[in-house]
């Protein structure tokens, strides 16, 4: 299967490139920063702004799937990354007759979702990190969303909980709408992501992803993710 991702310099889209590769999929790397990417049997690096509906066009030739792991940092101001490229995105798909489409959200933005047993996460973390400093980002997410449900695209959100690095894929959880759980290592969020390409178990509806195996540190979980520059 030849698959554009979207963000493929991004910490999640790096492991899905590198997992798909080593799946023996062709994959179209679409950055707007080509000289982080390494040449590699497979690899097409495609330069585009996601926002830019005639360069998304462009790059979506010749393929059959779009994954996007497409993020944004926390800020006061109001963020259109994920809506906007959302649009691009499944109006380039739609021109191409592209059909399956996976894009990387959130737990947040599943109004039900509260971890079993977090309480402080639920009544301190949740409150303060997410529903305060990221809240112009979920908004944007919610957006997205509403967006690609809008379509008649083979799609799935994908909603990890609070990502983090992890060297190997672990016995990761999936379930529809979210999972019950406070982290998800960004290489199981890849995995996720290519497993539910082959399998379709949730198409046209969200997947929950969460990591057990490991945790990672809290404090620096939220200034990488959330408070660091790039």
């Amino acid at each position: 299967m030849r698959i554009a991702v979207f963000g493929a310099n991004g910490p999640t889209g790096r492991h899905l490139t590198d997992q798909a590769l080593a799946a023996g999929h062709e994959v179209v790397a679409v950055t707007r920063r080509p000289g982080s990417l390494s040449a590699r049997p497979g690899l097409t690096v495609a330069v585009a702004d996601a926002t830019d509906p005639a360069a998304v066009h462009a790059a979506l030739g010749g393929t059959d799937a779009v994954l996007s792991a497409l993020g944004a940092r926390f800020s006061k101001q109001t963020i259109t990354t994920y809506s906007a490229s959302a649009t691009a995105i499944t109006d380039g798909m739609a021109r191409h007759g592209i059909k399956p489409l996976l894009v990387v959200s959130s737990s947040i933005a599943d109004p039900s979702w509260r971890p079993t047993g977090a309480h402080f996460f639920n009544h301190v973390l949740d409150p303060l990190v997410n529903r305060r400093l990221g809240r112009t980002l979920h908004e944007d997410m919610r957006r997205m969303e509403a967006e690609i449900r809008a379509t008649d695209l083979d799609w799935t959100l994908v909603r990890p909980s609070g990502l983090f690095e992890h060297p190997v894929v672990t016995d990761y959880r999936t379930a529809e709408a979210s999972a019950d759980g406070v982290f998800t290592a960004r290489v199981d969020l890849a995995a996720s992501m290519l497993r539910e390409l082959e399998e379709r178990r949730y198409v046209r509806t969200a997947m929950g992803v969460i990591t057990t195996a490991v945790k990672p540190n809290i404090a620096k979980l939220i200034w990488n993710e959330g408070v660091k520059k790039k």
